[in-house]
C-alpha cells in the first residue's frame, strides 16, 4: 500500500476521536464527576473500597469528607503487597505492572501501578489523541509517510512474583500496539538498551538511514542525541539528515531553556513543537494548538483531578478544590484518583491554569522542587523563564542548571546559589548574572520584595560548571538518559553540595 494512502487513511482514523474530545470540552465538570462516580463504583469491592465505602458515596462532598490526601509513602505497603502477589486491594482488576519510579529526586524507588485500563485508555489514548490534535491542525501532514524517534527510558522489564516492573517507556513498549511499532523508530531492542552510550550509538546507526518525519522525547536528552547525530553525520542541520522532518513531540521539562539551541538544528519557521505532559502516575494534558504554550487537560483517560493551592499546601490550612473551583493563575499542586487504583494521591507536580473554558495549564514546577526559605515562593517556571531570557540577550547556550539557597547566618542575609553549566558562556558573566537577577524580580512579586535594597536576599551567587558536570552526575547515580532529570530548584544544598564537591575533585 503506497504510504501516501496509509497516511491519509491514518489521520482519518485518529481523527474521527476529535468529536468526543468536544463532549469534554463542552461539559468538563459533568465528564469529571461522573468519572468520579464510575471509579468509586469499580473499586467498591476492594479493600479500600471496603474501608471506606466507596459504595455508599454518592457526591464529591462525601468522598473529599471520607478519603485521605496520600503521598507515595501512605500507600507503599499496599503496593507491596501488591507486587508480593495479592490483588483487589485498591483496584478491582489485576495490577500486573509497575512504573519504576526514575527521578533524580529520591534513592528510593517508587513503584507506581499501571493496570491494563491505564495502560489502554491512558497512555495510548493520550499518545492517539496528540496525534489526533496534531493532524486535526495540521491538515497537509505527512506524518505517517516517515517514522516517529523515540527516545524513551534505558531501564528493562524485571519480573517479581508475577508482577512486571520498569520505566514507563520499557512498559509501554512492551505492550505497545502494532500501528505504534510499525510508525516508530529505532527497534524495540534498541529503545530497551540499558547502557546509554551504546544505545545512543545504536539509535544513531539505524535511525540516520530512516525517514523521520517527526521525533518525540525529553528536551534535554533528545539534545544530545540530535547533536550527536549531526557529529555522526558531518551535517549542518537535521533536515539535511531527514529532509521530512515536521514536529517534535516533546515532556519531561521545560523547554525554554533549549528552544534557541534547537531552532539552530531545526532552522525552519515552519517546523513544529508539540508539548505533552505525562508520567508514570498517568497521561493529563496535551498542547491543541500550533505554537501554543499552553496543553490542554485531558478529562476522559480514567483520572479524576483535584488541586490544593501552593499557598495553603502543607499547612493547617490547606484548601483542596475539584476542577470547578480552580481559579486562574494560581499555583496548584495536582491530586489525581485513578483506573489505576491511586486515590486522591498527591503526584508532586504544580500547575496553574492559563484558561478555564477550556481548561488549559502550563507546568510550573514540583511540590519539593521550589524554593521558599525566605518567602520567596521561587517556582522552575521562573527560573526557566528567566535563563531563557539572560541567554537570549547574551547569545549565550545552557546545558543546565540548579539553584539552592545560602542559609543565614548571624547577621549574614540569604541568597540563592545556582550552578549553571553553559554550552557557549556569557562574554560578559556580571551581564548575564544581572539580566537573570532582574528577571526573576519581573516575574515574582515575593522574589522581588526579598531582593529589593537587598532587604532578605543578596545578589545571587553563579558557579560556571565544567563540561559534562550535570552529566557525571548523573552517570554517577546510574541515571543517564530516559526520563531522568537534573532538579533545578531545592529547599536543601544536597544536590548543589555534590556538584560542587564533583567539580572540585575533577579539577584536582
Amino acid at each position: 500500500m503506497p504510504l501516501t494512502i496509509i497516511n491519509s487513511f491514518a489521520s482519518w482514523v485518529l481523527k474521527q476521536r476529535i468529536h468526543q474530545i468536544e463532549l469534554f470540552l463542552k461539559y468538563p465538570n459533568e465528564v469529571q464527576e461522573e468519572l468520579l462516580m464510575n471509579l468509586l463504583t469499580s473499586a467498591k469491592d476492594t479493600v479500600m473500597g471496603r474501608d471506606y465505602d466507596y459504595a455508599s458515596i454518592k457526591s464529591y462532598a462525601t468522598f473529599a469528607e471520607r478519603v485521605p490526601i496520600v503521598a507515595y509513602e501512605d500507600i507503599h505497603p499496599l503496593i507491596e503487597r501488591t507486587r508480593s502477589g495479592e490483588q483487589n486491594l485498591f483496584w478491582n482488576s489485576p495490577i500486573k505492572w509497575f512504573a519504576k519510579s526514575s527521578g533524580t529526586t529520591n534513592a528510593k524507588s517508587k513503584f507506581i501501578p499501571v493496570s491494563s485500563s491505564a495502560l489502554e485508555d491512558c497512555h495510548y489514548k493520550g499518545s492517539k489523541d496528540l496525534l489526533c490534535m496534531y493532524l486535526n491542525n495540521n491538515e497537509n501532514s505527512e506524518l505517517f509517510t516517515g517514522k516517529s524517534l523515540r527516545l524513551g527510558g534505558s531501564s528493562q522489564i524485571y519480573e517479581d512474583n508475577n508482577t512486571s516492573f520498569g520505566d514507563l517507556s520499557a512498559i509501554l513498549i512492551e505492550n505497545m500496539p502494532i500501528w505504534a511499532e510499525f510508525s516508530s523508530t529505532p527497534s524495540s531492542k534498541i529503545s530497551l538498551m540499558s547502557e546509554w552510550e551504546s544505545k545512543m550509538a545504536a539509535i544513531i546507526n539505524e535511525t540516520k538511514k530512516e525517514n523521520v518525519t517527526s521525533f518525540a522525547g525529553v528536551p534535554s536528552w533528545m539534545l544530545v542525541l540530535m547533536n550527536r547525530m549531526i557529529e555522526e553525520t558531518g551535517k549542518t542541520d537535521l533536515f539535511e539528515v531527514w529532509p521530512n522532518l515536521e514536529v517534535y513531540f516533546h515532556g519531561g521539562v521545560n523547554f525554554e531553556p533549549y528552544r534557541e539551541q534547537y531552532q539552530k538544528i531545526l532552522p525552519k519557521k515552519e517546523f513544529k513543537y508539540y508539548e505533552i505532559y505525562n508520567a508514570s502516575e498517568g497521561f493529563f494534558a496535551i498542547q491543541d494548538l500550533n505554537y501554543s504554550s499552553d496543553l490542554l487537560l485531558m478529562l476522559d483517560y480514567g483520572i479524576f483531578y483535584e488541586f490544593i493551592a501552593m499557598d495553603t499546601f502543607d499547612t493547617p490550612n490547606q484548601k483542596v478544590v475539584r476542577l470547578a473551583d480552580v481559579e486562574l493563575f494560581k499555583n496548584y499542586a495536582i491530586v489525581i484518583s485513578t483506573n489505576s487504583g491511586l486515590w486522591r494521591y498527591l503526584i508532586g507536580d504544580t500547575v496553574r491554569f492559563t484558561s478555564l473554558s477550556p481548561y488549559r495549564i502550563r507546568v510550573t514546577g514540583r511540590t519539593k522542587h521550589h524554593i521558599n526559605v525566605f518567602g520567596e515562593e521561587l517556582m522552575v517556571e521562573n527560573t526557566d523563564q528567566a535563563i531563557a531570557k539572560a541567554c537570549r540577550e547574551t547569545n549565550t547556550e545552557v546545558v543546565d542548571y540548579t539553584v539552592a539557597p545560602v542559609f543565614m547566618e548571624g547577621k549574614e542575609k540569604g541568597a540563592h546559589e545556582w550552578m549553571i553549566e553553559f554550552k557557549k558562556a556569557p562574554e560578559n558573566i556580571e551581564a548575564f548574572h544581572k539580566i537573570l537577577d532582574e528577571t526573576l524580580q519581573t516575574l515574582n512579586s515575593d522574589y522581588e520584595a526579598k531582593r529589593t535594597n537587598n532587604m532578605t536576599l543578596n545578589p545571587l551567587i553563579i558557579n560556571i560548571a565544567r563540561k559534562n558536570l550535570f552529566y557525571d552526575w548523573l552517570k554517577d547515580r546510574d541515571k543517564l538518559g530516559g526520563q531522568h532529570k537534573i532538579p533545578r530548584l531545592s529547599n536543601q544544598r544536597d544536590y548543589l553540595e555534590q556538584l560542587k564537591e564533583m567539580q572540585v575533585r575533577v579539577a584536582l
